[in-house]
Order: C-alpha cells, then structure tokens, then sequence
C-alpha cells in the first residue's frame, strides 16, 4: 500500500467513508490512490492543471493499477467536475485567497451541486477560507494543526448543514472564549487563529503563532530603517499587531501536547 505524508494522512482522515472525492491541484495523485487503496472511497476524480504533475499522476495511477477508479483529469480549479460527480472535495497545499477563488467560481458555474463535504489545507490565509465558508452557508465541523519537516498546516473540515448559519452564530460568538484575564476573542480574531484551534490550543498552534510573531518583529525592525511617514504608520501597525496576538498566546489556556 502507497505511504503519504503526515499532511496527507491528515486530509485523509477527515474525509467521510464511502465519499466519492475530488482532490483539487492533486499534484503525484497520491491522495486519491491512498483513497482508493484504503478503501474509503470508491471513485476518486484528480485534477491537476500543470504538465508535469500531470502526467506524473497519470502515471501514479496507472502503476497502482487504479485507472478504472481514479480519473485523472486535466483542468483548473473546479472546472474538472460536473455537478453530483462527487459527495466530498478536497483542496490543499494552495493559499487561502486561491482556495476560496477556486470555490466562488465553483459554485457560481454550479460544481458544488451534491457536494456535502469539503477538507481545505490552505498553506496561507486561513482567514479568508473560513469567511468563504460562513458565508455560503458551510459549517466548519473541525480543524486540525500539524507540524511536518518545519512547517505547519491547518486542516479544516466544514459540511452543508440546514442549521450552518445558527451553528456558525455559535461557532465565531465572541462570549464562546474565555481568556485567562477575563477578556473575550473579537470574532475578527477567532476566523484568524481558528475558532477550534483557539478553543483547545495545542503546542503545535503556539509554535506557530510565536513563529508569526518573531515574523513581525523583523519586518518592523526593517520598516524602522526607513524615515518615510508611510514606514512609520505601517510599523506602528504592525506593532498592534504584534501586541494584540502576544495579549491573546498569554492569556489562553495552556496549550495542550
């Protein structure tokens, strides 16, 4: 059986059983035959707009011997699928802004019909992804962190749900956490640091997070060097910020393992 990384694992086991899937920039194709190999899901599309993965997920597919349960197609985004293809789609390894493009223009050329489940691994811009889903109506049911080779990804899962608007009211209410101080989460911050994440924080969450931080730090120790008023208005900016996420990494709860 195919071995997949920690991150793959990961998007794998929030995928539901038995879900015809859809893996989005499916790149080696490694997923959908883990997928299939595994026994979770019958059918699995794979798209992938450029050449060389492209080809070398054909390829993938075709040595596992699965081309009859993998359909390897060429195309950009969501334009791969006709509506009721698959129960589950999956997109990772992309930026928040793209993930969330690639889902508007799916939905407006009517991909998502049938579509109960979605897993997104955005490397950045989480934000922007879990605004996409609170507003069409998605509930965000989990997420996951994890660290592999020195880098840390999000996993979030989100569903169709008749009740996503009451449920996500529930989920980004800023009384649902409570920091140590007494203080309350904005609901700008629970979509930036995750409303799951930030509920039970873990070590992995806080790395990153310090990780942001000494981020900062340098482009405000360069935006310093300037004299420009504009450098100024945008250090102390970043200052803000910096104070603001520090204020929230003191005053949780300890992080757990």
């Amino acid at each position: 059986m195919l071995k997949i990384s920690k991150r793959l694992m990961g998007i794998f086991e929030q995928i539901g059983n038995g879900h015809r899937v859809a893996d989005i920039g499916s790149d080696h194709a490694l997923l959908p035959v883990y997928l299939i190999q595994s026994g979770k899901s019958p059918f699995v599309i794979a798209g992938e707009l450029n050449p060389g993965p492209l080809a070398a997920a054909r390829k993938q597919v075709r040595d596992a011997g699965l081309s009859s349960r993998i359909d390897v197609r060429e195309g950009n985004g969501l334009s791969v699928l006709s509506a009721g293809e698959v129960d589950a789609i999956t997109i990772a390894g992309m930026g928040g802004g793209l993930i969330r493009d690639i889902l508007e223009e799916g939905l407006r050329q009517g991909k998502l019909e049938g579509v109960t489940e979605l897993v997104l691994q955005p490397n950045v811009g989480e934000d922007l992804v879990r605004r996409w889903l609170v507003k069409e109506n998605w509930y965000l049911t989990g997420e996951q962190i994890i660290e592999e080779d020195g880098k840390t990804y999000e996993i979030l899962h989100a569903v169709r749900s008749d009740r996503a608007k009451e449920l996500n009211d529930e989920l980004y209410n800023p009384d649902r956490i409570q920091l140590n101080d007494g203080g309350k989460l904005s609901q700008e911050w629970l979509y930036t640091l995750g409303p799951w994440l930030v509920s039970e924080p873990v070590e992995v969450w806080k790395k990153k997070w310090e990780s942001e931080l000494c981020k900062l730090e340098k482009i405000c120790i360069k935006l310093s060097e300037s004299d420009a008023a504009e450098s100024r208005e945008k250090e102390a900016a970043f200052r803000e910020e910096i104070r603001q996420i520090r204020e929230v990494l003191d005053c949780l709860p300890t992080a757990k393992r």
